[in-house]
């Protein structure tokens, strides 16, 4: 319909789409951002502030003026624990850190680092902080993570962590993102920051062991011993990511059979075979990112990876080769439910509006209430957090869980634990998670589900984000009648930014981006192929109409 599929898909990248590295540095101190051009602002979308230098959208100032706004935004609170911070291995991460260190230590910020320089994933940085906070009142941690997550090498990103240690809530963005602007606007003339060979030995900075903390409690959410005793042989890429070095320390502690088929780290990411639109990007979910590791399909028991932060997973499996994310959350929520005894029996599945149907069915049969929520995992930390979720989940493979006694394990998404699980599965279930999801499917119904991508403008964006259930004219979805029209989330009433229309044997949504230049639609049919076609079609007309 409007995802034109780039020649180059699937195929690996050509030395003309590599990222020049020494330019997007350059690009990085050099370019300037202009706070009058909207494009050019500080923008926390889902996922913290994203850009490139080349674009000047993330760039020294930003990080410079957001960076002191958290300084801010922390006093104002009240916190002044530590501030434990990571950053990936995409370019601009390391340069990004470097300006946020002579800020956080120019204001006195008390700020853990990792050793000896390491990457760390997201959720080592969401473990660290709740870790730490757990039974104190006063004193408290945050985090700032650096990473654009999946998006291509050229783009950087930077995510503000409250104590709660999951993404930061709109009342936070809001505030940090005003006042970042504002910095921005004056010039930087309120900015207080050191030079970063300073910065680095300031009586403020601390290394902290991210990688040997995370590593040696995972066995309070993994059953390692099951895995190990069944002798399943795994596979694991890390795509050149956070956690390149965090597998080989989970093999050997817990004596696992686990292959790192490359530990690779490329900035350029020359090693990837190309995204859908001929662009690099790290996406575990995507069948034309993960060529390398769906060669692995024969080798292995059960093959995993995991995007740039580690907070996403991807799953092969020898029954299905690379499993769709909604296919595997559904296996993970049926499973977990029920080898989870110590969990509370009352614990809810979370999941987004746009994730799979069959997770409610699911949830049904379980005798679980379910919990959804528009896009964005910050919408699952309270729940994991205290325990009233057991599990949040959304479609683009991002998930987190609780430990076995059912304690707070992260309250952002990780990407190492749902992958390790699949090997769990495999282990006690005697069946791979391909082969459970076709059992499922038999009992429960098999959905059909596509998504599609097109580009929007910034006003198209606003416009789309604002549907609303009255400038829907038909009460029906594809041949049947349309039961629910919604703008909010049934779990938490929260805007969707958006619109979700469901019949009896399907549904659809469509959303703008809040990361990219685009506008999705997701549709997924109970029914068959070519009903899943009929419900694209009749969203594609509705937004169509919007936008007109």
């Amino acid at each position: 319909m409007s995802q034109k599929i780039s020649p180059l898909a699937g195929k690996p990248a050509p030395a003309s789409i590599l990222v020049d590295i020494p330019k997007l540095l350059a690009a990085y101190s050099d370019l300037k951002p202009d706070p009058s051009v909207p494009a050019q602002r500080v923008a926390f979308g889902t996922s913290g502030h994203r850009g490139s230098s080349f674009e000047r959208s993330f760039n020294e100032w930003h990080i410079l003026a957001i960076s002191q706004a958290i300084c801010e935004y922390r006093k104002s609170k009240g916190i002044d624990g530590p501030l434990f911070i990571g950053f990936d291995t995409h370019a601009l991460s390391q340069p990004a850190f470097e300006s946020a260190l002579e800020v956080l230590a120019a204001n006195g910020v008390e700020t853990m680092i990792a050793s000896g320089g390491e990457f760390t994933p997201t959720p080592a940085i969401s473990h660290a902080i709740l870790v730490y906070n757990k039974g104190r009142t006063t004193g408290l941690a945050d985090g700032i993570v650096i990473t654009p997550s999946h998006n291509p090498p050229d783009n950087g990103g930077f995510k503000y962590n409250p104590t709660n240690g999951g993404p930061a809530d709109t009342d936070i963005t809001n505030w940090v993102q005003q006042r970042a602007n504002a910095l921005l606007e004056a010039g930087l003339k309120d900015v207080k920051r050191m030079p970063f060979a300073q910065a680095r030995k300031a009586a403020t900075t601390h290394e902290h062991d991210f990688l040997n903390h995370y590593v040696a409690d995972l066995a309070n959410i993994i059953d390692f011993d099951a895995i190990r005793g069944a002798g399943v042989h795994m596979g694991v890429d890390p795509l050149g990511g956070a956690g390149v070095h965090y597998w080989a320390p989970i093999a050997e502690r817990y004596r696992l059979d686990l292959t790192v088929v490359s530990a690779v780290v490329d900035p350029q990411f020359a090693f990837m075979t190309v995204d859908w639109d001929g662009r690099i990007r790290m996406d575990p979910s995507s069948k034309y990112a993960m060529q390398r590791l769906i060669g692995l399909k024969d080798q292995y028991d059960v093959a995993f990876a995991c995007d740039t932060d580690h907070d996403r997973h991807g799953i092969v499996t020898r029954s299905s080769g690379l499993m769709v994310p909604n296919h595997y959350l559904s296996v993970l929520v049926d499973y977990l439910y029920r080898h989870r005894p110590q969990w509370n029996a009352k614990a809810a599945v979370g999941k987004t509006v746009v994730s799979t149907a069959l997770i409610d069915r699911v949830a049904q049969r379980l005798g679980r209430q379910l919990y959804e929520v528009p896009v964005g995992f910050k919408w699952f930390s309270e729940g994991l957090f205290d325990g009233a979720l057991g599990f949040g989940c959304e479609e683009s493979a991002g998930a987190s869980l609780l430990r076995h006694d059912g304690s707070v394990w992260t309250t952002d998404k990780d990407g190492l634990v749902p992958a390790l699980l699949s090997a769990e599965i495999t282990a006690r279930e005697g069946k791979d998670p391909g082969e459970l999801y076709a059992q499922l499917t038999a009992d429960l119904g098999q959905p059909f589900a596509d998504r599609v991508d097109a580009a929007a403008t910034p006003a198209q964006q606003a416009t789309l984000a604002k549907l609303s259930p009255a400038q829907l004219k038909s009460d029906q979805l594809a041949g049947e009648k349309i039961e629910q029209v919604l703008d909010k989330a049934p779990g938490n009433g929260a805007a969707i930014g958006g619109i979700k229309v469901v019949a009896a044997s399907g549904w659809f949504a469509a959303r703008p981006s809040g990361t990219e230049a685009i506008y999705k639609i997701y549709a997924e049919s109970f029914k068959s192929p070519d009903h899943l076609q009929s419900l694209l079609a009749e969203a594609q007309k509705i937004v169509d109409a919007a936008l007109a």
